[in-house]
């Protein structure tokens, strides 16, 4: 007999995610267990929960997602889960706090479309927040030269740093963003650039943009006027504009739905996978 498919849900707001729950019980979880403001302490008994309920040849039917609108946090409880998993009980867990994995694996699988991304040089506007590191981080996994772009020119030294712990081989560059010369300055040679900066702050004037003469692909990650990139439309997907191709936030939300029900529904593949940003972003390949 089959097991039911169980999701688990740990959300570090006080609120689990709508959002999430529902995407879950589209991608095929026939449970949901949700639970929200979840504590670093309170880890180690919701996967021991987790793990011991079921045979070990059943447990490719229990998973845990982690979500929450605070992503440093959400690292950090996957740490602890993946901690207290057993050697011989292990159960499927992924990642997606505020959307940053499937979002940014989404935006850079739709450049990657269009240009080879291996030697291509992208700069990463916001590339100090969740997403914006992310972006950097899978762009520089496909061998692509990265400019990480932050108004404080430490901060974005320090998400080089620590991309290159991860991929030592990553071409990686910290840039100044805190000025319209300054960005214009960091676009020179891009051909690439995302925008992953907060809500609501223009990033890349149209002006700037116009004089970027080597930009091929422009991607905006910001679906709260005023957007992140002045004259791209939160609806644009391969829109052609000003001789570039644009994407807006809901032209990349197509595949970031897709693959946040794909990553769901392979959790319950197997019983022992860690769902990271570089293991959605490979998954994103087959959507």
């Amino acid at each position: 007999m089959d097991k039911k498919k169980i999701l688990i849900q740990l959300d570090s707001d006080a609120q689990p995610s709508a959002f999430d729950r529902v995407v879950a019980i589209d991608a095929g979880a026939d449970e949901l267990f949700s639970y929200g403001h979840v504590l670093l302490d309170q880890i180690r008994g919701l996967v021991h929960g987790a793990i011991f309920t079921r045979k070990p040849s059943n447990l490719k039917s229990t998973a845990i997602f982690i979500g929450g609108s605070d992503v440093a946090l959400g690292e950090k409880m996957l740490a602890e889960a993946t901690k207290s998993l057993l050697p011989f009980l292990k159960v499927s867990v992924m990642l997606d706090s505020n959307g940053a994995n499937t979002t940014a694996a989404a935006a850079v699988r739709v450049a990657g479309k269009h240009l080879p991304l291996k030697d291509a040089k992208a700069l990463v506007l916001g590339g100090t927040g969740p997403v914006g590191q992310r972006v950097a981080r899978l762009l520089a996994l496909e061998g692509a030269g990265v400019c990480v772009g932050s108004r404080q020119v430490a901060r974005a030294e320090l998400v080089c740093r620590e991309i290159a712990k991860r991929s030592p081989s990553a071409k990686l560059t910290p840039v100044a963003t805190a000025t319209a010369d300054d960005v214009a300055a960091a676009l020179a040679g891009q051909s690439i650039v995302v925008a992953a900066g907060a809500a609501g702050v223009v990033l890349l004037s149209k002006a700037t943009r116009l004089a970027a003469k080597d930009l091929k692909i422009v991607i905006d990650l910001n679906a709260v006027p005023p957007l992140g990139i002045d004259g791209i439309d939160v609806m644009d997907k391969a829109a052609a504009k000003d001789g570039i191709i644009a994407y807006g936030a809901i032209g990349v939300g197509d595949l970031k739905m897709k693959l946040h029900r794909a990553a769901i529904a392979k959790l319950f593949e197997r019983n022992d996978q860690i769902l990271d940003a570089e293991e959605i972003y490979a998954l994103s390949a087959s959507l």
